[in-house]
């Protein structure tokens, strides 16, 4: 155990030295590779393309394209045609004006929903690794409990506790998916942890926030982005189930799992209706994979080298 000497004015002075010491210096012209880097990467950059446009439509389809998505205003079950690119439903609603609160209603629920998994797997994940012993020991015992729950199932139990909404939803997803972001920051932050420079801090008797802030979170970025980017992917196609189930979204406010789950009993006459929702779902996270593929390729230095 190395023993804390007290810090001199200069001390720092020494702590950046010792930032240093572990190639923080050369941080910022690596990820500027990293950028340059992605966008010569085709996968990573057709990810990009497809989230950009899912994005620019969820932002500003809804005042190119101004019908309701609520208003019964039309005959019902039209196929696809100039007035309705996508068709109507069973109540007369348009399929495009649904489709695209639906894309807002996916990337929302997905971008909430790993934020509350993030916030809970940094917290899970730094404080096992940094602190060890009994407190790792019953923290990763948690974790592993709920790895032994299949997460779609644990995602139904908790949204049927909580009730069927969006915001419910949301919280279920973050719950379901804290414990793989928690397994890979307890990970990455052990092996950040055994670099000498956190001995160093340690030695000059930098506070435990401040080593977890400035050496340990600044060097755990990388996993963190890529992960983010995967399950981001998978909370989209989560939401869909709990939606298609009746736990997620409620009517009259359209989202691409319940559109499909009303489309069911039309699929012989209309099958527009399920083709659509299910063509969004498959982009979105064909987009979020190709995306993170891209990231891994880009900031792993293991298959960067390879």
């Amino acid at each position: 155990m190395v023993n804390k000497v007290e810090l001199p004015k200069g001390g720092r002075r020494a702590e950046a030295l010792a930032l240093s010491f572990a190639g923080q210096a050369e941080q910022a012209p690596r990820r500027q590779g990293a950028w340059r880097a992605l966008l010569r990467n085709p996968i990573g950059m057709t990810g990009v393309v497809i989230i950009g446009l899912v994005i620019l439509t969820a932002l500003v389809g809804r005042f190119a394209w101004t019908k309701s998505y609520s208003a019964q205003n039309y005959t019902r079950l039209l196929s696809p045609s100039a007035s309705h690119p996508m068709g109507t439903d069973e109540l007369g609603r348009d399929d495009l004006a649904r489709i695209i609160h639906g894309a807002q209603v996916s990337i929302e629920v997905g971008v909430v929903a790993v934020g509350v998994a993030l916030v809970l797997g940094l917290l899970i994940g730094v404080t096992a690794a940094f602190y060890g012993g009994v407190i790792d020991a019953v923290l990763m015992r948690v974790v592993d409990v709920l790895f032994a729950i299949p997460s779609l199932v644990l995602a139904i139990l908790i949204a049927g506790l909580l009730g069927p909404s969006r915001t419910n939803a949301m919280i279920a997803i973050g719950i379901v998916f804290a414990p793989s972001f928690a397994r890979v920051i307890r990970g990455s932050a052990l092996t950040v942890l055994a670099h000498p420079y956190v001995e160093a801090a340690r030695a000059l008797g930098v506070t435990d926030l401040r080593i977890i802030t400035r050496h340990v979170l600044r060097n755990i970025i990388s996993p963190i982005i890529v992960l983010t980017t995967i399950y981001l992917s998978s909370a989209v196609l989560t939401e869909a189930a709990l939606s298609f189930l009746g736990l997620g979204v409620q009517p009259p406010e359209p989202s691409w799992g319940s559109m499909l789950f009303e489309a069911m009993p039309y699929m012989q006459i209309a099958p527009w209706l399920a083709v659509f929702p299910g063509l969004a779902i498959m982009l979105v996270v064909l987009g979020l994979n190709f995306l993170g593929d891209g990231l891994r390729d880009v900031l792993d230095p293991r298959v960067r080298d390879a």
